[in-house]
């Protein structure tokens, strides 16, 4: 808050800086010059002060408003994401620069001051044509964020894609045990990466930032996670959550996998792993599946034999049971037709008793 000074004339004055101005001097060169609105108040006592501080507070803060307003959006935006570099996750502000790059692009040039809820709705349909709703709500989630950030009192009700429900896939244990024959023969750096997913679970970037100082025993603790920052480099950094950040007992035949090994224990990157993926489903005969589902199948058995929610959400470094509960919709193709067969069996049976009681 600007402070006030008091004048020999007995009067106060208070001082807030308005703008910059280029001043030619005689030498040809440019000075730049720092231009200060002041504002005066003849009271001589506190009060004048006050009310000289108060002139000057109000002109200031009305003054941002109007700087916020005269911005354009892709301005705007650019100092939402500068703001909030040192905060945010890599891959969050990757992902931001990402959306700046090549989406909402006919909002960018247009001032805060101007934009309608016509216009979003607009980029929004048209991000719609393109992409899944879940990226063309953290589109709108952007706009929403900068758009607050500057215009407090404009209010968006953009209609929205509805949510698709993930189409989530869980292997077998068969499918499992396939996949782990294959790899145990082709590709060892892959076989520790499925046996530290299917049996942790650890995630991709917790796969790959794991090294031999984080391995105690049979506990590993999960505390780091690899990701690309804007530059594209791989760099490692905490995970998401506090949930992220957990130690998980695995069974001995996993940890024994990396008898002998120092420093990095899978020296592969989360996109080489997801790249290497089908090409050894395809190999071991096996049909299609994301290797994050491999997450999903750790988390389904568990529930099948009984272990409660909360600790596979502990071990899985899940915040929410959001996940459990997707996972849970989609049982186990093996376990579902041990189901179908005894219901079936049953049903069969009580029809042909009643059929033959009638003969």
């Amino acid at each position: 808050m600007p402070t006030a000074k008091k004048l020999p004339s007995g009067s106060w004055r208070c001082q807030v800086y308005s703008h910059t101005e280029d001043v030619l001097q005689p030498d040809g060169s440019v000075k730049r010059k720092r231009i200060y609105k002041s504002f005066t108040c003849d009271l001589p006592d506190k009060k004048g002060k006050r009310i000289a501080e108060q002139m000057a507070a109000e002109w200031a803060a009305e003054k941002e408003t109007f700087s916020r307003y005269d911005r354009t959006f892709g301005e705007a935006l650019d100092q939402y994401i500068e703001n909030r570099s040192s905060v945010l996750s890599p891959a969050t502000i990757r992902e931001y620069k990402q959306i700046r790059k090549r989406d909402v692009q006919g909002l960018m040039d247009k001032k805060i001051l101007n934009i309608t809820q016509e216009d979003v709705q607009e980029e929004v349909n048209l991000a719609s044509l393109s992409h899944s709703p879940k990226t063309v709500r953290n589109i709108h989630g952007i706009i929403s964020a900068v758009m607050r950030a500057n215009r407090p009192n404009f209010a968006l009700n953009t209609q929205l894609p509805k949510a698709v429900r993930p189409s989530l896939y869980i292997p077998s244990d068969s499918e499992i045990q396939a996949l782990l024959s294959y790899v145990s023969q082709k590709d060892a750096e892959m076989e520790k990466a499925v046996l530290l997913a299917a049996f942790g679970p650890m995630r991709r970037g917790e796969i790959c930032a794991l090294d031999s100082d984080h391995i105690d025993g049979c506990t590993i603790h999960v505390e780091y996670s690899m990701t690309q920052n804007e530059k594209g480099d791989w760099i490692l950094k905490a995970p998401k959550s506090l949930a992220g950040n957990r130690r998980i007992q695995f069974p001995q035949f996993v940890i024994d996998k990396f008898s002998g090994i120092e420093g990095r224990i899978v020296h592969l990157n989360p996109t080489q792993i997801s790249h290497r993926f089908p090409h050894i489903l395809s190999q071991a005969g096996l049909a299609p599946f994301r290797f994050h589902d491999l997450r999903h199948y750790s988390a389904s058995i568990q529930h099948a034999l009984g272990v409660k929610d909360a600790y596979i959400m502990e071990r899985g470094g899940w915040n929410n049971d959001k996940v459990l509960k997707e996972v849970y919709r989609h049982t186990l193709s093996e376990e579902s037709q041990k189901a179908n067969e005894i219901s079936n069996g049953h049903f069969e049976k009580l029809y042909n008793t009643k059929c033959n009681t009638k003969k």
